[in-house]
C-alpha cells in the first residue's frame, strides 16, 4: 500500500534533502512538529522506502572531477540480453553518474564525470565503445554547470 504523505511528512522530506544531518531537535523546529514525532515519521518514511541512506554531496572540482560529459549511445540490437550486459556494464563503472534508457534516437544517455578529456577519451575508446552491445556513441562537453541538484520537488 502507498504511502500518504501529508504536509509535515512533505516538510521533512524538504528539509532533509538540503540538509540530511540535521538533529531531530532542530527538523522539528523547522518543520513544527516534535523531536519524537520527526523520529517516528523518519522511521517509516525510510520503511516505506521514501527515505534511502543520507550521503553527503561532493564539489567535483575539489576532487579533480571537473569535466561532466553526457553521452548519448546506441546498441547495435535490441535484444533483452544486449540491454541487460550494457547496463551491468554500466553499474559498474564509478565514472558514469547517471544512465537512462532512452525513447528515441538514441538507446541510453549517460551522465558521466570525469577529470580531463583524455579521462573521458580512454574510458569511450578502452571500455564503452568496445563493449559488444554498442554500435555507437556521440558525446558532448558541459562547459559549465548551471544547475545541479538532488532535491525533488515534495
Amino acid at each position: 500500500m502507498p504511502h500518504t504523505l501529508d504536509a509535515i511528512d512533505r516538510r521533512i522530506l524538504a528539509v532533509l534533502q538540503r540538509q540530511s544531518d540535521i538533529s531531530h531537535a532542530a527538523l522539528a523546529v523547522e518543520v513544527a512538529s516534535s523531536p519524537a514525532s520527526c523520529w517516528r515519521r523518519i522511521r517509516a518514511l525510510e520503511e516505506a522506502g521514501i527515505l534511502g541512506p543520507a550521503v553527503r554531496l561532493l564539489d567535483p572540482a575539489a576532487i579533480g572531477r571537473e569535466l561532466d560529459v553526457v553521452c548519448y549511445v546506441r546498441l547495435n540490437s535490441q535484444a533483452p540480453d544486449a540491454r541487460a550486459s550494457l547496463e551491468q556494464f554500466i553499474l559498474a563503472r564509478p565514472e558514469v553518474m547517471s544512465c537512462y534508457s532512452m525513447t528515441g534516437e538514441w538507446d541510453y544517455m549517460l551522465s558521466i564525470v570525469v577529470g580531463a578529456v583524455r579521462d573521458f577519451e580512454r574510458f569511450l575508446m578502452n571500455d564503452l565503445l568496445r563493449h559488444p552491445a554498442v554500435a555507437s556513441s556521440n558525446s558532448h562537453f558541459a562547459l559549465k554547470r548551471v544547475k545541479y541538484t538532488t532535491a525533488l520537488p515534495v
